[in-house]
């Protein structure tokens, strides 16, 4: 289990933007199992929405782009780099997530062709799926 100054020493952001608490599992280079434990203090809920708090879906899609991070930049060749998005596919939402949820991230790395791959992206809250799709990334 990675917590979050561990995560600091793979992937580059910090707060208020670092969208993980903890690091599960990971294989370097090919997979990487997070969480995100959503609490009411989240920065976004100010606005998003006042009295009934959602967490954004790009916020999720973040969650799950630093997982993918995590997997990707703990490989060795890719330790000090950066994994930015190359583009965002398939992604669905079927579920609000809201303060108290326990986001589970789920990243596997499908497809790699130099610094370029796709991640197949699952979050879930209590075994149910709140979104899932592919993510591009780019490592530089």
């Amino acid at each position: 289990m990675l917590n979050k100054e561990q995560i600091k020493e793979i992937i580059p952001q910090r707060e208020p933007f670092l969208m993980i608490d903890e690091v599960e599992e990971y294989i370097p280079g090919k997979s990487a199992i997070a969480y995100k434990n959503v609490n009411e203090e989240e920065w976004y809920f100010k606005g998003h929405f006042p009295g009934n708090p959602i967490m954004p879906g790009v916020l999720i899609t973040e969650s799950l782009a630093q997982t993918g991070a995590v997997a990707i930049l703990s490989y060795e060749e890719n330790k000090g780099k950066n994994a930015l998005f190359g583009g965002i596919d398939k992604m669905k939402f079927k579920k609000i997530v809201v303060p108290g949820d326990r986001l589970k991230l789920e990243v596997k790395i499908i497809k790699q062709k130099g610094p370029i791959g796709i991640g197949e992206a699952i979050a879930t809250v209590n075994e149910k799926i709140v979104a899932k799709g592919e993510l591009t990334f780019a490592v530089v």
